[in-house]
């Protein structure tokens, strides 16, 4: 069994930052990709952001610049700084890992979630 757990979410005042932290556990062999995504209310699920294995990264455009994806491979971890935060950045964040469990088997991980909200 394979789980991620996020942490860090909260409320944030416009313009400030948010450190989202995600802990992947359980019986893994290796991990991939790991990326977060974020879901509005009333609003589809979004790709955010995401970071290979060798840590290359790539952004959507809308958080180009003011977020900053980062990954701790020993610690099987990842992160997600966000910077410059608006009321449109308020969501759900959810981490996603593509995890090859010790049993070999190529699993899409995601955790349950940690809610952003940016208001004053």
């Amino acid at each position: 069994q394979v789980q991620l757990v996020e942490s860090g979410g909260g409320l944030v005042q416009p313009g400030g930052s948010l450190r989202l932290s995600c802990a992947a556990s359980g019986s893994i062999f290796s991990i991939n990709d790991m990326g977060w995504y974020r879901q509005a209310p009333g609003k589809q699920r979004e790709w955010v952001a995401s970071s290979s294995s060798g840590g290359s990264t790539k952004y959507a455009d809308a958080v180009k610049g003011r977020f900053t994806i980062s990954r701790d491979n020993p610690k099987n971890r990842v992160y997600l700084q966000t910077n410059s935060l608006n009321s449109e950045d308020t969501a759900t964040y959810y981490c996603n890992a593509e995890i090859v469990s010790t049993a070999r088997s190529l699993l899409s991980v995601w955790g349950q979630g940690t809610l952003v909200t940016v208001s004053s």
